[in-house]
Order: structure tokens, then sequence, then C-alpha cells
């Protein structure tokens, strides 16, 4: 049996590393558009602020791992169509410039998402750069090297990283967003407000509910960002206000009106024997119970990983995501899992929430940090749907364990009283989990 895999970042990297190991004569060819495989673009923003000093770090695969797995690894061939009546593709050599057919049984889709480009005059100068892939980060490296004034579009996790990335380099910074507060899908306005208050004292100008409408060049560079309301002076721009399912090539698949393509528990997309996995694939969020992307490096392995176990039929069910994820803002450890206030009045949910400050362990400790932590939860059936936490010390794990009851559809109630161990050094004698719930139990 041949399996072809389309695109090898962290989706398409698990798929093939779990194939050889579950079917070691499996035929495995990987078509592969860039030079590497399994880049973590999570960690562009510490490699350009130089906390990554060793760049093979942020691989966790390589071309030649995946071949002597047993993979025929294609780098720099990108897959020009596909005929799935005919299982074929033809995939064009990007260095020879040469095309040819290739054939498969079974067909993997992991082409992943890409960065939003809007349609503004000069945004293709050769300052005006993207943050996805290894090569950009690079580019982002080269050009900083010699720079002062640096804009960041976009105030999500991408951004927010690499406006930090920038200061530490001792740039001058502006981050500009449409919304009126940073990371506004991930965190309630009490959490970024002491987020952008950190920023502000680090030296970034916070350009908010502000719109990019023009660049004004100088030969093939940007000097100027013009929004709705200021203009900008700047050396470099840096284009990070979201990503879009990377899937135009796939248009007999059925997909969601976002363009991501439509999987089942299994992987399965509406065609038989095509199996989609990772940024360019839809996904069940637990939460909503409803089927949205979420472009998460978490959710991408797991997906991955799921394709190889039911490729052969299906075995092992996909549980549905909360889209879990964490940051580090200078020395604030930042994490949230599921659904915030901000989206659920959005959504018009009926819900409650309850916040609490409290130190993360006894106050007889030579020290201790105030932590604030949030949920938010169902009034009619007070299932949990969402938490966010903040500190100076790392307890961003609690939500990790707050998404597992978000997917066991605990109580508020329920975490209450659920156990948890206590000891002097890490916690209190309730978990801050259990305060949390214990306050909602009296909100109505």
């Amino acid at each position: 049996m041949k399996t072809i895999v389309i695109g090898c970042t962290h989706a398409g990297t698990a798929a093939v590393k779990n194939m050889l190991k579950l079917y070691p004569n499996m035929d495995v060819t990987v078509y592969e558009r860039n030079d590497n495989v399994s880049f973590l673009s999570c960690g562009i923003a510490l490699y350009v602020g130089g906390v990554v000093k060793d760049k093979s770090g942020l691989f966790y695969s390589s071309p030649e791992e995946l071949a002597r797995l047993g993979a025929k690894t294609l780098m720099l061939h990108e897959v020009q169509t596909v005929d799935f009546a005919k299982k074929e593709l033809k995939v064009k050599d990007l260095t020879t410039g040469i095309e040819f057919t290739d054939s498969y049984d079974k067909l993997v889709i992991a082409t992943g998402s890409w960065p939003i480009v809007p349609r503004i005059e000069g945004i293709q100068s050769e300052n005006v750069l993207l943050s996805k892939n290894y090569n950009q980060a690079n580019e982002i490296i080269r050009q900083t090297k010699n720079i002062q004034k640096v804009v960041v579009v976009g105030a999500g996790y991408i951004g927010v990283e690499l406006a930090e990335a920038f200061t530490q380099n001792g740039k001058e910074v502006v981050l500009i967003d449409a919304e009126e507060r940073i990371m506004p899908r991930y965190l309630d306005k009490e959490f970024t407000d002491i987020a952008e208050a950190k920023f502000m004292e680090k030296g970034v100008r916070l350009s908010l509910g502000e719109k990019v409408s023009s660049f004004v060049t100088q030969g093939n560079r940007v000097v100027k960002v013009v929004t709705n309301k200021n203009t900008y002076d700047t050396d470099l721009v840096i284009m990070s206000i979201g990503f879009r399912a990377n899937t135009g090539l796939f248009q007999e698949i059925e997909k969601t009106p976002g363009g991501s393509i439509i999987v089942d528990e299994y992987m399965r997309t509406s065609i038989e024997d095509v199996y989609a996995c990772g940024d360019c694939a839809s996904i069940n969020y637990n939460p909503a119970n409803d089927t949205r992307s979420i472009p998460l490096a978490t959710n991408a392995i797991r997906m991955g990983t799921l394709v190889a176990y039911n490729l052969m039929g299906p075995k092992i069910a996909h549980q549905g995501t909360q889209g879990t994820s964490g940051i580090q803002i200078y020395e604030l450890s930042i994490s949230s899992t599921g659904i915030n206030e901000t989206v659920a009045k959005e959504t018009n949910l009926d819900y409650l929430s309850a916040t609490i400050h409290e130190n993360n362990r006894p106050e007889f400790m030579p020290t201790f940090e105030d932590v604030m932590l949030k949920i938010v939860f169902d009034r009619k059936t007070r299932k949990l749907l969402g938490g966010q936490v903040l500190s100076k010390v790392d307890v961003t794990s609690l939500m990790n364990t707050l998404s597992v009851c978000i997917q066991k559809e605990m109580t508020v109630e329920e975490l209450a009283f659920v156990d948890f161990f206590f000891q002097p050094h890490f916690n209190k004698p309730w978990n801050l989990l259990n305060l949390v719930a214990l306050k909602a139990l009296d909100v109505k």
C-alpha cells in the first residue's frame, strides 16, 4: 500500500513517523514545498529574541530522519493538482522545474495554514515580512540587525511575542491591532490590562483599535505605516493578523465556510481514502460543541498521530479540543482554555463567571505570588466552559487540568470538591481550581 503525505510540519511529521512505526512495510512518500520539516513556528520569537541559540532545536525531525525511518522524502516539491477519482497527483520539483505524476492508495493532506496578507499597496515591499516558517524567521533576524524601528501588525500570540522579542533586542516597537485589546480571543480585559501595562512599561507603543490603511514607500521599502488614526515611521513591518487554512488546491473536498477541510473523528474527509490533519483541517471544539479551525501545534500533532492510527480503519476517535494555550510575556505566565467571557458575550451564551486573586502557596512560606484565576461556566447546566490564569509564578498547568474538566463536561460543583494534593512548597490545602469553583457556587 502506498500513502502520500502532502505537507510535513507538525501534523505531517506526526502522521509520517507514526505510520512508519505502525506499518513498517508501508510505502510512504512525503511532498514538502519547503526545504525542511517539523519547524516549530511557536519558537520564532524565542529565536528572534536570542533565547534559542541553536536553531536545530526548533526542529523535532528532519528529512534525513524520515528517510531513515523508511519514507521517501521529497523536499522543495509542490503538489500542483490532485485527481481524487484517479488517485493521482501532479507534482513540480521546485529545484529543476520538472513536473511529474504520482499515484496513491491513501492520501494525507497536511498543508497547514498561511498568514493572511491583506491587499494594501506596498505590502510586497522587501521590509514587510511574515512570521510563519524557518526561512521567514531567518529573514526577520537578518533585517533587524541594523535597524531601530519595528511595527508589528497584529496583537495575537505571534505579534505580542515578537513585540517582546524586539524590545529585548533594544528596538523601538509599535504594536498595532484593529481590536481594542491584545489577544481578545484568548483573554478577558482584566488579564489583558495587566499584560498591556507590562508592554507599555517596557516601552512598546500599543496602538489598539487602529487599522492599517496604507504603507508609504521609498523604493522597495516601507518607511511609514498609516492607520485610520496615526502614522508611524518604521524600518521594518511584521504582518501577523492571523492565518487561513491552506486548502485552495482541494476544491472537491467538503470544507467549512472559512476554508478548513471537514474531517470526522477519525480524520477522514468527505472523499474516501483521503485524510486531513493540522491547521488545514477543522476540529471539534468541545466548549461550544461546534467545528472550527484552531491552528495550534498541539492540535496538529494529535490529529496527525490519529491519522496514522486510523489509516487502515477507524480505531481511535479524536476527543475534540478546548484550544488550550499559554504564553510568557516578560515575567508574566499566562494561559487559557476554552471560552472566555468576551467570546461568550459575542455568541450570546447564557454564562456566569468567577474570579479569584489568591497566593500560590501559604503565606508562611518564604516567598509567594498572587495568582489571578477565572472560570466561565454555563448558567443552567453549571458545566465548565473555559478559564484563564495569570501570575509571576508558573501555574499555567492549571489550564491543562481545567481543559480535561471541560472535555469531561464537569460542573463547577464537581470541580469545587475534586481531589488535589497539598504540599506547602507547591500550593494550599484548597487547590486554586477548588477555590475558584467554590466561589462559583455562590454565583447565580
